[in-house]
C-alpha cells in the first residue's frame, strides 16, 4: 500500500504539507519494506508514530534523556548514554541497546552517529524496524490497539491521543465501519 500526500495529510493529525513532503517517500519505503501493507496495519502504524512524533514534528525526544541514565534495561551502561541515546526517529528509538540493534540491522553506526535517526529516511525506517521487531503487523491485523501501544510505549501513556489518531487514520484510509480499536483496560 502506497500513501499519497493527500492520504498522509488526512490520516495524521498535525502533519503539515512540508512534513508530508519530507516524510512521504521514506514512509512509503518503510511500509513496503516491513509489509505494513493493509489499511488496518497502516492506520495502526500511523496512529502510533503520529503520537510518538507529534504529527511528524518531533524526531527527537523533547526531554533531555537524563532520566534514561544508568538504565541497564536500555543498555545505557556508560556515563552519558541517557542523553546520547534518548528517543529519536518517528517511534522514538531509545537506549544504547536499541541503537546498537538498529545499527546491526541497517549496517549504519547509529551508536557512533545517533543524530542520523533524525533524518527522514532513518526516522521512518527505524520506526518500521521497531514495529517489525515486535511483530506488530500481526497485532494490527487483530486490531489489538492496547497491546500495540504497550509494546511501543511500555504502558498506555497518551492512549486517548493514540486512539483518536487511529480513528482518524482509519477513516482517511477508508476502513469500513469505523473500526474501534481494542479498549484500554
Amino acid at each position: 500500500m502506497q500513501l499519497s500526500k493527500v492520504d498522509l495529510l488526512a490520516a495524521v493529525t498535525g502533519c503539515t504539507a512540508a512534513e508530508a513532503d519530507k516524510f512521504l517517500g521514506p514512509l512509503n519505503d518503510t511500509l513496503a519494506k516491513y509489509k505494513i501493507n493493509t489499511p488496518l496495519r497502516v492506520a495502526h502504524f500511523l496512529a502510533q508514530i503520529g503520537h510518538e512524533s507529534c504529527g511528524f514534528d518531533a524526531v527527537r525526544e523533547y526531554a533531555s534523556g537524563a532520566a534514561y541514565e544508568g538504565r541497564a534495561d536500555l543498555g545505557n551502561v556508560q556515563k552519558g548514554d541517557g542523553v546520547r541515546f534518548k528517543g529519536r526517529g518517528l517511534i522514538q528509538i531509545t537506549g544504547r541497546a536499541n541503537y546498537y540493534a538498529l545499527s546491526r540491522a541497517f549496517g549504519v553506526d547509529f551508536v557512533k552517529e545517533p543524530l542520523l535517526l533524525e533524518q527522514p529516511k532513518y526516522a521512518a525506517l527505524s520506526a518500521g524496524w521497531y514495529w517489525n521487531s515486535r511483530n506488530l503487523n500481526e497485532l494490527a491485523d487483530g486490531n489489538f490497539f492496547r497491546t500495540i501501544t504497550k509494546r511501543i510505549n511500555g504502558g498506555t501513556n497518551g492512549y486517548a491521543d493514540r486512539e483518536r489518531r487511529f480513528l482518524r487514520a482509519a477513516q482517511a484510509l477508508g476502513i469500513p465501519g469505523g473500526v474501534v480499536p481494542e479498549p484500554a483496560a
